[in-house]
Parts: structure tokens; C-alpha cells; sequence
């Protein structure tokens, strides 16, 4: 337990004391029609992200077991529509291609066992094409190098089963330069550790089996620093608490075994009091503003301390565990029949040699 972990705590919080499942799912069902909203400001604000908008709500509905309540055939529809030429995904149907969106459209696929309505290797050509010399990736064609790039690329092509794709050692090397004297990561080598940041090269550590680069011990102590007097975590030292580092620290110490490091009671009644009780959904401190990014990311907190009637959520791949479960075997199965593909290709027939001479 962190040693700033909340000494006492509010003892009613009223219609926020359980998750309001209910209110959430009307919520995110409102969101996920954005695109019919084009005569609101919203529209306009909120296009660029849209994508990854919808796998927040859509990953959460499916945690709360609410996922059947969408609109799958439109939603599908939507997602192919944003795809490029080039393979990549946009936020929209108008924007350009992007590592974070394309990334967001591949897990929605996971989420509905559709994988197989992309081209695969389209996509994983399209990833490729973003890594640089130094193992980095940009997230487009304007050159923005970070490291939530490369966890983006090693998950998208970890869904897809083409991590071959890319220069996997030399990507670990970049994440490596990442690390710092606390044990965290930055964006880039030299930049300060962040909540946010330390999760993306932890995931992509942790999906290239590459997590003995961490010094789990320092580095976890860092992070359940990041525990405040009101139970919720922050992302950087004397910075505020906010729902969505329940997910960003949570889940590093959840892969690297230390979650109960932290004061797991004091941050689900920091995440249940951000609840809006009225018109659903979940705000990043108690009494502001519901998005349905902190709606998704209190959900999948509370999902990896094992709230009940949640399903499980995997750390490393932000996608439920039976979706990944599901993933995993999809991808085993590949690899065996190619492989056998391979050896029926080398096998030579008795008397074809002769025949072919």
C-alpha cells in the first residue's frame, strides 16, 4: 500500500456506491451514434478521435456484459468505411490515417470476432512503413515519434498475428533508451516518466516477453506513489488524481505482479464517486464533466481489481481476457496450418524428381 494511500474516506456516496451499469451502458449507447450528430458542436470537437472513442465504449459495454445492446452492423459498417487505401485507419471517415486509430479499429474487429473483414497483411504493411531506423515509430506521415506508437504497433500486430512484420529487437531498444533513473519511462530518452507513458512501453515489453528490461521494484514503488489522499492515482508527482490513471498505473502493476501494492478499496470509491448518478458515465475527478474516455477507464480499473459482475480485462492488450484468449488461439491455429503448409510445400514425392528430369 502506498504510503499516501487515504486515511479516512466518505462513508455515503449515495446512488454512487455500486457501478451504475445501467446509467453507463445508456451513455455509451448515446455516443456510439456521433456520426448522425453533424449539426452539433460536438461533431466538430470530438471527430478526430472518434475511433478510439468507440473501442473505449465498445470495451466497456462488453465488461459490463452490455455489448449485445449495440448496433453491430452499423458499427462495422463505420469502421471499414475510415479505412485508407494505404491500409491504415482514420478517427473518422475525414481524417487522415493514424498508428493510435488504426490500432482502435483492429480491437473493435477482436471485440466481435470480425478480424477476418480486414486484409492483415495490408494493415501490418501499413504499421511497418510507420517504424524508423532507431526502432521508433511515428504515428503518421508528420514524423511524431512516441512511445504509445510503439506499443500501438507491437498490439495491432499482436491481434493481427504478424509481429514479424517489424524490427521487434530494435524496437526494444528504443523503449529501453525510454527508461529512467526512477524506473519509469518518458515518450521519448530523455523525457520525464509518466502514468500514461510508462503503461505503453510496459504493454509493449510485456507482448515481446521483453518485461526482465523493467526494474520491477523501483519502478513499481514509483507507481503506487501515485496514490492520493482521495484514493485516486495521478500521473506525475504533486499532480492531480484522475480516473484514468486507475488503468494506466493499475495495469502496469497488474503485469508485473505488484497490484496489491496499492489501496484497492480507497481507489474504487475514488472511481465510483466520479460517477454521474443522472445521465450515466464517468468524469476523471468527482462532480466534473462524464466522457465516455474516463468512462471506459474507471470500468476496465475497476475490472482489473475484480469489481463484481465485470469481466476480466487483460493488462497488456486493453481488450477482455476472453477476447484475447480467443485472439491467441485464432493466431495458434494460423501458425499451425501455415507451418504445415510449409512442410507439404518441402516434402518431396517419391519418383517426382526422376519424373521431373
Amino acid at each position: 500500500m502506498s504510503s499516501s494511500a487515504p486515511a479516512v474516506l466518505p462513508t455515503d456516496l449515495g446512488a454512487r456506491n455500486r457501478l451504475l451499469v445501467d446509467k453507463h451502458a445508456a451513455y455509451i449507447k448515446s455516443f456510439s451514434r456521433m456520426w448522425e450528430t453533424q449539426d452539433k458542436l460536438e461533431f466538430v470537437a470530438t471527430e478526430h478521435f472518434w475511433m478510439s472513442g468507440m473501442y473505449w465504449g465498445l470495451s466497456a459495454m462488453y465488461l459490463m456484459g452490455r455489448l449485445g445492446d449495440m448496433d453491430t452492423d452499423a458499427i462495422l459498417a463505420w469502421v471499414m468505411r475510415c479505412q485508407h487505401p494505404c491500409g491504415g485507419f482514420g478517427g473518422s471517415e475525414r481524417n487522415d490515417p493514424h498508428l493510435l486509430y488504426t490500432l482502435s479499429a483492429v480491437q473493435i474487429l477482436a471485440l466481435y470476432d470480425r478480424l477476418d473483414d480486414v486484409d492483415g497483411d495490408k494493415v501490418a504493411s501499413y504499421v511497418a512503413s510507420l517504424q524508423q531506423a532507431d526502432g521508433s515509430f511515428v504515428g503518421d506521415e508528420w514524423g511524431e515519434v512516441d512511445t504509445r506508437f510503439t506499443y500501438c504497433a507491437l498490439l495491432c500486430l499482436s491481434i493481427l498475428g504478424r509481429t514479424s512484420a517489424i524490427n521487434v529487437p530494435a524496437a526494444l531498444d528504443f523503449i529501453a533508451r525510454c527508461k529512467n533513473f526512477d524506473g519509469g519511462f518518458g515518450c521519448t530518452p530523455g523525457n520525464e516518466s509518466h502514468a500514461g507513458q510508462v503503461f505503453t512501453c510496459i504493454g509493449a515489453l510485456s507482448l515481446a516477453d521483453a518485461l526482465h528490461l523493467v526494474d520491477r521494484d523501483l519502478f513499481c514503488w514509483w507507481l503506487c506513489e501515485r496514490q492520493t489522499k482521495t484514493g485516486g492515482l495521478n500521473g506525475r508527482p504533486e499532480k492531480l488524481q484522475d480516473v484514468c490513471y486507475s488503468w494506466w498505473c493499475l495495469s502496469c502493476l497488474s503485469i508485473l505482479g505488484r497490484l496489491h501494492w496499492i489501496d484497492r478499496d480507497a481507489l474504487t470509491r475514488f472511481i465510483l464517486d466520479c460517477q454521474d448518478e443522472e445521465d450515466g458515465g464517468i468524469s476523471d475527478r468527482p462532480d466534473d464533466m462524464a466522457d465516455v474516455y474516463h468512462t471506459f477507464f474507471g470500468i476496465a480499473g475497476l475490472s482489473l481489481m475484480g469489481y463484481p459482475g465485470l469481466a476480466a480485462i487483460d493488462p497488456a492488450w486493453a481488450l477482455p481476457a476472453e477476447v484475447v484468449a480467443r485472439i491467441k488461439g485464432r493466431n495458434a491455429a494460423a501458425a499451425e496450418q501455415q507451418q504445415q503448409q510449409q512442410l507439404t510445400e518441402e516434402e518431396v514425392v517419391p519418383g517426382k524428381e526422376e519424373e521431373a528430369r
